[in-house]
């Protein structure tokens, strides 16, 4: 079966304000020299630049429990919590997270399986699985201790150029550039950029680097992602509250909306799922564990596929538990039906009660079966949508017993 760094905070809502055709030329040439290829800022612009973002930062920055630390273990943790996912949301799961691995050395030690327990719900499951292996290579490769250069620091799994530059930064005060996507939103339209972000992002790479604050470069790093967080937003950036407001481009050639460029998004496809909550004589539960590689690895889940062209769901059920279990079911009712969105595609799970008839099961397609009481599946880790089978679940037990 199938299964942000988002904008971490919004900011009060304001319009740009439009200004004069000379006042945004003349601000225009004295921040940078543009070309097609290149922003190169004026050292006079640049110091400007740090200089207001780094005065804004010590009033307005946010005050989050990661930036309580310099200890680079618990620093590294809140940088892959925070890959595509929203602030409010990583704050109690880094939280707990300590509580159980306060250590990288607690975590090198840990079973997978407690580790994705942990993190579920929290998505992008290959975070956690590349957060356990890296935790393996800091104590084989580094004697425990997180590695303090780029090179060394991106070979750890999972740890690409702004997520090391974003660690080296905070832990180490070292000048690391970062570009998550608040930074990309900020310097495309700090300098007009004529290009979607991702396809010249040497360029911007280029331009962070530039911009980094040798001296402070922590909390430069800190506060440009804060400035996109809460007032370079997505949507209704707060412009009048920006500290970089007469050095932008995009506000000066009232423009701001334009800025970052994007691409036309295709419609997500949709897949239609038949899933089987499979029962044997003593009423226990029938769970796989999903292969390592690919789309939520590791985790357990309730078996079934693709319903194929023509096929009816209960048809689908049955060919796929034969497929992928070499068992025999009787399909039954609906259980419950639930619409799902991950990053590229959208699924519908048409989930099934089930009776196992004959067979033992065999993981053809998956890593493990196990049969389960419905009061052990707590114990293993599931992806978010299979939270829903498993209320459902559980209130069906309850109607079953409210009925005898």
């Amino acid at each position: 079966m199938t299964g942000k760094r988002a904008d971490r905070k919004r900011g009060p809502s304001q319009k740009p304000k439009a200004v004069s055709s000379q006042n945004k030329n003349s601000t225009n040439q004295s921040s940078m020299e543009s070309s097609p290829s290149s922003f190169v800022l004026s050292e006079e612009t640049v110091q400007e630049l740090r200089r207001s973002l780094l005065s804004w930062y010590a009033t307005q920055g946010r005050d989050l429990p990661w930036r309580r630390t310099r200890d680079p273990y618990a620093i590294w943790i809140s940088e892959i919590m925070l890959q595509q996912t929203q602030v409010k949301t990583v704050i109690p799961y880094y939280e707990r997270w300590l509580k159980a691995f306060p250590t990288v050395q607690a975590l090198a030690k840990a079973q997978q399986q407690q580790v994705l327990k942990l993190w579920e719900g929290l998505g992008y499951y290959a975070r956690a699985r590349n957060l356990h292996s890296a935790a393996q290579q800091v104590i084989s490769e580094f004697d425990g201790e997180f590695p303090q250069t780029l090179e060394r620091a991106i070979a750890l799994k999972g740890i690409g150029r702004t997520t090391a530059g974003g660690i080296l930064s905070a832990a180490f005060n070292l000048p690391v550039a970062i570009l998550d996507g608040n930074v990309k939103r900020v310097l495309a339209r700090l300098v007009a950029f004529p290009a979607v972000p991702n396809k010249a992002l040497n360029q911007l790479w280029k331009l962070s680097e530039q911009l980094v604050d040798r001296q402070q470069p922590r909390d430069f790093n800190q506060a440009i992602m804060d400035l996109g967080a809460t007032l370079c937003t997505r949507h209704n950036p707060a412009c009048l509250l920006c500290p970089w407001q007469s050095r932008c481009a995009a506000y000066n050639q009232n423009a701001v909306s334009r800025f970052p460029m994007t691409e036309s998004r295709k419609p997500l496809p949709h897949k239609q799922i038949g899933v089987a909550v499979i029962t044997d004589e003593q009423g226990k539960i029938l769970i796989d564990r999903r292969k390592q590689e690919g789309l939520l690895g590791g985790l357990w889940e309730f078996p079934g596929g693709k319903i194929e062209p023509e096929e009816t769901v209960e048809d689908c059920v049955s060919r796929e538990i034969k497929e992928e279990l070499d068992i025999e079911i009787e399909v039954g009712d609906r259980l419950i039906t639930i619409e799902h969105a991950y990053t590229h595609f959208k699924v519908t799970l048409n989930v099934f009660n089930c009776k196992h008839l004959s067979g033992d099961p065999k993981p053809i397609e998956c890593d493990e079966v196990k049969w389960v009481t419905l009061d052990e599946i707590d114990e293993y880790p599931f992806p978010k949508a299979n939270s829903q089978i498993i209320a459902a679940m559980r209130e069906q037990a309850e109607q079953n017993i409210s009925n005898t």
